[in-house]
């Protein structure tokens, strides 16, 4: 039986891992249709090092929820829609809840 939940951890961390760096794609997607560096961005979601957006941006790190609100207004996007489709990437089951529910 541990062996089972051994191997189902190890396939939903790949399948997570997976998720953040098409996450990290998407925010990229964004950041360069805002016409922003990644300096420029961590500036305006008010982190030190711009190797915290490269580290989001290559599926290494997320972004805490806290700040999704920061994240939406500095790439100009309603926060809503941002929140609704991070959550997608970071929490797909709960996406699922709240959005996917018949």
């Amino acid at each position: 039986m541990a062996k089972i939940a051994g191997a189902q951890a190890r396939e939903s961390d790949h399948d997570m891992a997976a998720l953040r760096k098409s996450a990290g794609e998407w925010l990229k997607g964004l950041r360069e249709e805002s016409g922003l560096s990644q300096t420029e961005l961590a500036e305006r979601v008010g982190v030190d090092y711009y190797s915290f957006i490269s580290q989001i941006e290559n599926g290494r790190g997320r972004i805490p929820s806290g700040r999704f609100a920061k994240w939406a207004d500095a790439l100009g996007v309603d926060r809503r829609v941002f929140t609704k489709e991070i959550l997608r990437y970071y929490d797909p089951c709960v996406h699922e809840l709240l959005f996917d529910a018949a």
